[in-house]
């Protein structure tokens, strides 16, 4: 059997949130079979659950931003994506503060905590949302033209393709594909990290965002070059970036999907649609189990190794 997934032990982690510049303290909890992961408000007067779900994202600019009434949680797909490259199901997030801490501005932090931790079996199969047939969802025409789309594929695959007129990302390759099932998320897609340029971060920061942004948890651009004095992590980080945040906004969903994902451009706001119109169409998807791994998409039975 495909089972679901927990921790075996809490886990945590202090950091301070990219746009918000505040310290944050992160409890990761082990949780019950078909929790799904909840992210938990302990700073407010009476705590207050988020249960992760296309409904509950409330903005998508910069970030994806998860709300039950007024209590909200931003930039929560870093971790989000973690969770989905280590097939974790049922979580409990307690957080102190409205932003996810920023950590190293990849996956890679969290992806430790969690092997950390430790992953347990539990004794409940695990529930895939399989695609019957593609879903598309589309913005703008010509050059300024978007797109994301979801297809049948068993197993799960997702392919980007960024274009940045810029020449430290014209250097490396702008479009990556990934194959949650051939691949390993810890060694090739977790440790890419966000980025932007200069005069970006100055115009956000006279907002008040990026203000907890810098080397240490971005690639930084100037309008020629790279600032990080150890370059990339990856040749094509910017694109695997790109494939880092689709799975942690496509994990939005509550279950793993069955799906190839591609994408031109896409970003956290037409991620959240392609969602929301995955679930507006129930005839395009069911939701299936595997009683014997020999019927499960290849690698999904296996825990995911470490780095």
């Amino acid at each position: 059997m495909i089972a679901q997934r927990t921790l075996k032990t809490l886990t945590k982690a202090v950091g301070v949130g990219l746009h918000s510049g505040q310290r944050v303290e992160l409890t990761l909890r082990p949780a019950a079979p078909d929790t799904g992961i909840v992210f938990r408000r302990v700073d407010l007067p009476e705590p207050v659950d988020i249960p992760v779900s296309a409904a509950a994202v409330s903005d998508t600019r910069l970030a994806s931003t998860i709300a039950n009434g007024g209590a909200k949680v931003h930039t929560i797909e870093h971790l989000m994506s973690a969770c989905a490259g280590l097939g974790i199901d049922n979580l409990i997030v307690d957080i102190t503060a409205e932003e996810v801490p920023i950590l190293d501005g990849s996956a890679a932090s969290f992806v430790y905590l969690i092997q950390s931790a430790g992953i347990e079996l539990q004794k409940v199969p695990k529930r895939f949302i399989r695609l019957l047939k593609p879903v598309e969802v589309r913005e703008g025409e010509g050059r300024h033209l978007k797109w994301a789309r979801l297809e049948p594929y068993h197993g799960y695959k997702l392919s980007f393709e960024i274009e940045f007129d810029h020449p430290a990302v014209n250097a490396t390759g702008q479009r990556v594909e990934f194959d949650l099932g051939q691949g390993q998320y810890a060694r090739e897609i977790a440790r890419a990290r966000t980025f932007g340029f200069t005069r970006d971060v100055e115009m956000m920061r006279s907002h008040g965002l990026a203000l907890g942004g810098g080397l240490d948890n971005a690639i930084v651009m100037d309008d020629v070059k790279v600032l990080n004095a150890d370059g990339l992590r990856y040749a094509d980080e910017f694109a695997k970036h790109k494939i880092l945040d689709a799975m942690g906004d496509l994990y939005i969903v509550g279950k793993p999907l069955l799906a190839a994902y591609s994408a031109y451009r896409s970003g956290h706001a037409l991620n959240n649609q392609l969602l929301r119109a995955l679930l507006a169409q129930p005839e395009s998807y069911d939701v299936v189990t595997f009683e014997h791994d020999g019927r499960a998409p290849k690698g999904f039975a296996q825990l995911a190794l470490a780095w």
